[in-house]
Protein backbone atom coordinates (compact mmCIF):
# COMPACT_ATOMS: atom_id res chain seq x y z
CA UNK A 1 0.00 0.00 0.00
CA UNK A 2 1.75 3.45 -0.95
CA UNK A 3 0.33 5.58 1.82
CA UNK A 4 1.25 8.78 0.31
CA UNK A 5 -1.90 8.21 -1.58
CA UNK A 6 -5.56 8.58 -0.79
CA UNK A 7 -7.33 5.60 -0.22
CA UNK A 8 -10.84 4.73 0.21
CA UNK A 9 -10.47 3.81 4.04
CA UNK A 10 -9.57 7.90 4.86
CA UNK A 11 -12.57 8.91 2.42
CA UNK A 12 -14.68 6.41 4.03
CA UNK A 13 -13.74 7.55 7.02
CA UNK A 14 -14.28 11.22 6.44
CA UNK A 15 -18.02 10.54 5.21
CA UNK A 16 -18.62 8.53 7.94
CA UNK A 17 -17.75 10.77 10.70
CA UNK A 18 -19.45 13.53 8.88
CA UNK A 19 -22.75 11.23 8.67
CA UNK A 20 -22.32 10.62 12.32
CA UNK A 21 -21.94 14.05 13.65
CA UNK A 22 -25.15 14.89 11.45
CA UNK A 23 -26.84 12.24 13.05
CA UNK A 24 -26.22 13.23 16.17
CA UNK A 25 -26.83 16.95 15.62
CA UNK A 26 -30.47 15.63 14.73
CA UNK A 27 -30.84 13.46 17.70
CA UNK A 28 -29.72 16.77 20.19
CA UNK A 29 -32.63 18.47 18.16
CA UNK A 30 -35.50 16.08 18.15
CA UNK A 31 -38.16 15.87 20.91
CA UNK A 32 -38.47 12.43 20.87
CA UNK A 33 -35.82 10.97 23.52
CA UNK A 34 -39.11 9.85 25.99
CA UNK A 35 -42.57 9.11 25.87
CA UNK A 36 -45.36 9.77 28.62
CA UNK A 37 -48.45 8.47 27.80
CA UNK A 38 -51.21 9.44 29.75
CA UNK A 39 -54.61 7.37 29.12
CA UNK A 40 -58.02 8.62 30.16
CA UNK A 41 -61.06 6.91 30.98
CA UNK A 42 -63.60 9.53 29.89
CA UNK A 43 -64.75 8.40 26.09
CA UNK A 44 -65.59 11.80 25.02
CA UNK A 45 -61.69 12.63 25.13
CA UNK A 46 -58.41 11.90 23.88
CA UNK A 47 -55.59 10.35 25.43
CA UNK A 48 -52.05 12.20 25.36
CA UNK A 49 -48.84 11.05 24.70
CA UNK A 50 -45.90 13.84 25.68
CA UNK A 51 -42.70 13.67 23.74
CA UNK A 52 -39.38 14.79 26.21
CA UNK A 53 -36.38 16.03 24.22
CA UNK A 54 -33.77 17.58 25.48
CA UNK A 55 -34.26 21.34 24.68
CA UNK A 56 -38.37 20.73 24.29
CA UNK A 57 -41.28 19.32 25.52
CA UNK A 58 -44.57 18.80 23.56
CA UNK A 59 -47.83 17.25 24.11
CA UNK A 60 -49.90 15.26 21.20
CA UNK A 61 -53.00 14.23 21.56
CA UNK A 62 -53.59 10.48 20.06
CA UNK A 63 -53.61 10.48 16.28
CA UNK A 64 -52.66 13.87 15.39
CA UNK A 65 -49.87 15.56 14.96
CA UNK A 66 -49.60 18.83 16.06
CA UNK A 67 -48.60 19.70 19.75
CA UNK A 68 -51.24 21.30 21.88
CA UNK A 69 -48.24 21.81 24.18
CA UNK A 70 -45.08 23.62 23.31
CA UNK A 71 -42.62 23.52 26.77
CA UNK A 72 -39.33 25.57 25.17
CA UNK A 73 -38.36 26.22 28.68
CA UNK A 74 -37.42 22.76 29.23
CA UNK A 75 -34.34 22.80 29.10
CA UNK A 76 -33.99 24.95 32.16
CA UNK A 77 -36.49 22.66 34.26
CA UNK A 78 -35.57 19.51 33.63
CA UNK A 79 -36.51 17.16 36.61
CA UNK A 80 -35.38 13.69 35.17
CA UNK A 81 -31.75 13.17 35.99
CA UNK A 82 -30.63 11.13 32.61
CA UNK A 83 -31.67 14.24 30.42
CA UNK A 84 -29.78 16.52 31.99
CA UNK A 85 -26.30 14.39 31.69
CA UNK A 86 -27.41 14.22 27.77
CA UNK A 87 -27.43 17.99 28.01
CA UNK A 88 -24.18 18.14 28.57
CA UNK A 89 -22.54 15.12 26.95
CA UNK A 90 -24.17 14.75 23.81
CA UNK A 91 -22.81 18.74 23.15
CA UNK A 92 -19.45 17.99 24.21
CA UNK A 93 -19.43 14.86 21.86
CA UNK A 94 -20.45 17.00 19.06
CA UNK A 95 -17.49 18.90 19.53
CA UNK A 96 -15.16 16.40 20.22
CA UNK A 97 -16.03 14.88 16.59
CA UNK A 98 -16.03 17.61 15.13
CA UNK A 99 -12.51 18.44 16.22
CA UNK A 100 -11.74 14.88 14.81
CA UNK A 101 -12.91 15.37 11.61
CA UNK A 102 -11.32 18.52 11.49
CA UNK A 103 -8.42 16.56 11.81
CA UNK A 104 -8.89 14.36 9.75
CA UNK A 105 -9.16 16.55 6.82
CA UNK A 106 -6.13 18.04 7.82
CA UNK A 107 -4.64 14.75 7.17
CA UNK A 108 -5.93 13.91 4.15
CA UNK A 109 -4.81 17.30 2.90
CA UNK A 110 -1.52 16.97 4.19
CA UNK A 111 -1.49 13.71 2.38
CA UNK A 112 -2.42 14.36 -1.15
CA UNK A 113 -0.23 17.66 -1.13
CA UNK A 114 2.91 16.45 0.37
CA UNK A 115 5.70 15.42 -1.33
CA UNK A 116 7.25 12.43 -1.74
CA UNK A 117 10.60 13.26 -0.27
CA UNK A 118 10.58 14.64 3.15
CA UNK A 119 11.49 18.10 4.30
CA UNK A 120 13.67 18.23 7.10
CA UNK A 121 12.06 21.26 9.40
CA UNK A 122 8.87 19.76 8.62
CA UNK A 123 9.89 16.41 9.73
CA UNK A 124 10.23 17.18 13.15
CA UNK A 125 6.65 18.70 12.99
CA UNK A 126 3.59 16.88 14.78
CA UNK A 127 1.11 18.01 12.04
CA UNK A 128 1.07 15.32 9.71
CA UNK A 129 -0.96 12.74 8.41
CA UNK A 130 -0.20 9.93 10.72
CA UNK A 131 -0.24 11.83 13.44
CA UNK A 132 -3.85 13.39 12.44
CA UNK A 133 -5.15 10.27 11.96
CA UNK A 134 -4.33 8.85 14.80
CA UNK A 135 -5.21 11.50 16.93
CA UNK A 136 -8.67 11.59 14.96
CA UNK A 137 -9.53 8.09 15.74
CA UNK A 138 -8.88 8.39 19.23
CA UNK A 139 -11.10 11.28 19.67
CA UNK A 140 -13.86 9.59 17.80
CA UNK A 141 -13.42 6.93 20.44
CA UNK A 142 -13.98 9.53 22.93
CA UNK A 143 -16.52 11.19 20.96
CA UNK A 144 -18.49 7.85 20.75
CA UNK A 145 -18.28 7.31 24.49
CA UNK A 146 -19.29 10.14 25.78
CA UNK A 147 -22.59 9.94 23.49
CA UNK A 148 -23.67 6.02 24.23
CA UNK A 149 -22.92 5.75 27.47
CA UNK A 150 -25.46 8.05 28.54
CA UNK A 151 -27.95 7.15 26.05
CA UNK A 152 -28.04 3.42 26.68
CA UNK A 153 -28.04 4.73 30.31
CA UNK A 154 -31.48 6.53 29.40
CA UNK A 155 -33.26 3.50 28.44
CA UNK A 156 -32.54 1.77 31.62
CA UNK A 157 -33.63 4.97 33.23
CA UNK A 158 -37.14 4.51 31.69
CA UNK A 159 -37.45 1.17 33.94
CA UNK A 160 -36.32 3.40 36.70
CA UNK A 161 -39.25 5.84 36.29
CA UNK A 162 -41.79 3.06 35.56
CA UNK A 163 -40.97 1.76 38.65
CA UNK A 164 -41.41 4.69 40.66
CA UNK A 165 -44.54 6.42 39.13
CA UNK A 166 -45.97 3.59 36.95
CA UNK A 167 -45.77 2.04 33.39
CA UNK A 168 -46.32 5.22 31.63
CA UNK A 169 -42.32 6.26 30.28
CA UNK A 170 -40.42 4.24 27.13
CA UNK A 171 -37.63 5.72 25.19
CA UNK A 172 -38.88 7.26 21.65
CA UNK A 173 -36.53 6.61 18.20
CA UNK A 174 -34.13 9.84 18.94
CA UNK A 175 -32.38 7.30 21.49
CA UNK A 176 -31.73 5.33 18.57
CA UNK A 177 -30.58 7.80 16.46
CA UNK A 178 -27.63 9.16 19.15
CA UNK A 179 -26.47 5.41 19.57
CA UNK A 180 -26.56 4.71 15.75
CA UNK A 181 -24.12 7.93 15.53
CA UNK A 182 -22.04 6.78 18.42
CA UNK A 183 -21.49 3.49 16.23
CA UNK A 184 -20.59 5.57 13.45
CA UNK A 185 -17.94 6.87 15.43
CA UNK A 186 -16.58 4.13 16.59
CA UNK A 187 -16.96 2.45 12.81
CA UNK A 188 -14.98 6.12 11.90
CA UNK A 189 -12.43 5.40 14.56
CA UNK A 190 -11.97 1.79 13.57
CA UNK A 191 -11.21 2.59 9.70
CA UNK A 192 -8.23 4.99 10.33
CA UNK A 193 -6.82 2.95 12.90
CA UNK A 194 -7.15 0.16 10.04
CA UNK A 195 -5.54 2.96 7.41
CA UNK A 196 -2.13 3.52 10.19
CA UNK A 197 -1.56 0.05 10.82
CA UNK A 198 -1.61 -0.26 7.14
CA UNK A 199 0.87 2.21 6.92
CA UNK A 200 2.68 1.39 10.05
CA UNK A 201 4.15 -1.74 8.54
CA UNK A 202 6.43 0.58 6.30
CA UNK A 203 9.81 1.96 8.29
CA UNK A 204 9.10 4.93 10.00
CA UNK A 205 8.81 6.22 13.67
CA UNK A 206 5.71 5.88 15.79
CA UNK A 207 4.36 9.82 15.25
CA UNK A 208 5.84 11.15 12.06
CA UNK A 209 5.18 10.79 8.70
CA UNK A 210 4.69 7.52 6.76
CA UNK A 211 6.30 7.56 3.25
CA UNK A 212 5.75 4.95 0.60
CA UNK A 213 10.04 4.32 0.75
CA UNK A 214 11.94 4.87 3.89
CA UNK A 215 13.50 8.65 2.45
CA UNK A 216 17.31 8.98 2.72
CA UNK A 217 18.74 12.26 3.92
CA UNK A 218 22.32 11.67 2.61
CA UNK A 219 23.26 10.40 -0.61
CA UNK A 220 26.96 9.76 -1.21
CA UNK A 221 28.87 9.83 -4.89
CA UNK A 222 32.40 9.84 -5.79
CA UNK A 223 33.56 13.29 -6.53
CA UNK A 224 34.80 13.57 -9.89
CA UNK A 225 38.87 13.15 -10.87
CA UNK A 226 39.44 16.54 -11.15
CA UNK A 227 38.71 16.76 -7.03
CA UNK A 228 41.64 14.31 -6.14
CA UNK A 229 44.25 15.29 -3.38
CA UNK A 230 47.45 17.24 -5.01
CA UNK A 231 48.78 16.64 -1.77
CA UNK A 232 51.14 14.02 -2.75
CA UNK A 233 51.98 11.68 -5.69
CA UNK A 234 49.24 9.15 -4.89
CA UNK A 235 45.71 9.97 -6.68
CA UNK A 236 43.36 9.78 -4.28
CA UNK A 237 39.40 10.06 -4.61
CA UNK A 238 37.50 12.12 -2.16
CA UNK A 239 34.24 11.87 -1.56
CA UNK A 240 31.93 14.56 -1.53
CA UNK A 241 28.04 14.22 0.51
CA UNK A 242 25.54 15.95 -1.10
CA UNK A 243 22.43 16.71 0.25
CA UNK A 244 19.14 15.72 -1.32
CA UNK A 245 16.27 18.50 -1.27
Amino acid sequence: MGCQEVHAATLFAFVSGTASIAGLFAATLLPQWRQMSLYTFNRNEKNITIFTGLWVKCARFDGTSECVMFDTDWYATVDQLDIRVLQFAIPFSILTAASALLLCLIGICNTTFSSNVPNLKLAACLVNSAGCHLVAGLLYILAGTMSITPSIWSIFYNDFLNRKFGPFFTYDSAVFVAIGSSGGMYFTSVMLFLWYCACKSLPSPFWQPLYSQAPSLHSYVSAPYSARSRMSGIEIDIPVVTHTA
